[in-house]
């Protein structure tokens, strides 16, 4: 896509692979390869820098947690066809050596670009007892702007009250992200930041 530069960071073999699938299936399944399974839907095109499966590290912190604290990360953004991405994203603290500690944070959704071309609205649903509506658009061809417009928690999730989030598609091809909130008594403000690098797709 045009505007958009070539992975130069991506994995040496991220053209020939994919996120798991079920072939299996009586439907399409996801994939996270554009050159795999079926033609991305023609309201997807100003995601299409999204798709596929990244991993690398982050960073969190926030005054209510101890921090701050690196982290490794993968997303997966793919598709089945349809005018939507699924998103996944799995996340893993590390030690001061880069050692793997334990598994954290998990979050699940949709983002779903509208018949404009540039509004998005993304649903995201966190293991941690959270479910968030964000809205927001297409800046250009590499970078995405949402911010929630609902914020759903069951009663023995923490107190989030806003979330606001850029991804981008920085320079190399590595996709970069930040996320700041409002949660538990505090002002928004930065909460997580990442830089990851193409594994597949």
């Amino acid at each position: 896509m045009t505007g958009t530069p070539a992975p130069t960071h991506a994995a040496p073999d991220s053209p020939q692979r994919n996120r798991p699938r079920w072939v299996d299936l009586p439907v399409e399944d996801d994939t996270a390869n554009l050159r795999e399974g079926p033609d991305l839907h023609d309201q997807c095109l100003g995601l299409l820098p999204l798709v596929g499966v990244w991993r690398g590290l982050g960073e969190v912190d926030y005054p209510t947690i101890e921090g701050p604290q690196r982290f490794g990360q993968q997303i997966v953004f793919a598709h089945d066809g349809r005018p939507f991405l699924s998103y996944e994203s799995r996340s893993w603290l590390l030690g001061p050596d880069g050692e793997v500690l334990r598994p954290a944070a998990r979050e699940t959704g949709f983002w779903r670009p509208q018949p404009d071309g540039r509004e998005i609205e993304v649903l995201i649903t966190h293991a941690t007892g959270i479910s968030e509506i964000f809205y927001g658009k297409a800046r250009d061809l590499r970078s995405w702007e949402i911010e929630t417009d609902a914020v759903v928690r069951t009663s023995s999730a923490k107190d989030v009250v806003s979330s606001h989030r850029l991804y981008g598609i920085v320079d190399g091809g590595d996709l970069a992200y930040v996320d700041e909130r409002a949660m538990e008594g505090q002002p928004r403000q930065p909460h997580l930041s990442a830089l990851l690098s193409r594994v597949a797709g």
